[in-house]
């Protein structure tokens, strides 16, 4: 039954991720955190950020390291699987239907539609994932919010290097983690 659950959750949030893999953000806490419990949103962050430093896509990282969590290396095939086969199904029939009817009007007119919806799921996926990574997790109370001065720190010195460097985000992320690891080999 667990298979089962996976591969239905992972299959809706395939089929509903639209405009890629941090569109899919808000779907994924909603399905493993929120309606099945699979993951504690600490959990989930942690996932996440996994997902970010793993090669692939981040949604089929996500599914399998969900699905191997909840049902191990088969549940790990079947939540990849169901991430992937409504993309194969949809991506057919949608560059069918794009190359036959590219120049009409009303397909330019849906794709500008779906275009701020996409940026407004990426936008509402980085603000939860900025508030668990900044207030949620092993911070200082003040004044009724916990703030994680590190990952503060961390977040301040990553979005100052990328604004003004060309520095690639792998040494980013490289760094970062060292860092954190250092202050928590001193403290």
């Amino acid at each position: 039954m667990i298979y089962l659950q996976l591969f239905w959750s992972f299959f809706q949030i395939g089929l509903f991720t639209i405009g890629g893999g941090y569109a899919s953000l808000p779907l994924i806490r909603n399905e493993i955190v929120v309606n099945h419990g699979w993951l504690t949103m600490q959990e989930y962050t942690d996932i996440i950020t996994i997902s970010q430093i793993t090669p692939g896509p981040i949604v089929i990282n996500s599914a399998t390291f969900v699905g191997t969590k909840v049902g191990g290396f088969a549940g790990a095939i079947v939540a990849t699987l169901g991430t992937v086969t409504p993309s194969i199904i949809l991506s057919l029939i949608l560059a069918w239907a794009y190359y036959k009817y590219r120049d009409i009007k009303i397909m330019q007119g849906i794709l500008g539609g779906l275009r701020p919806a996409v940026v407004a799921l990426i936008a509402a996926a980085g603000l939860a994932l900025f508030v668990a990574a900044l207030f949620q997790s092993g911070g200082t109370l003040i004044g009724g919010i916990t703030v994680n001065f590190l990952a503060v720190g961390i977040f301040i010195a990553a979005l100052y290097a990328l604004r003004t460097t060309k520095i690639d985000s792998i040494w980013l992320i490289l760094v970062s983690g060292a860092v954190s690891i250092l202050f928590h080999l001193i403290s």
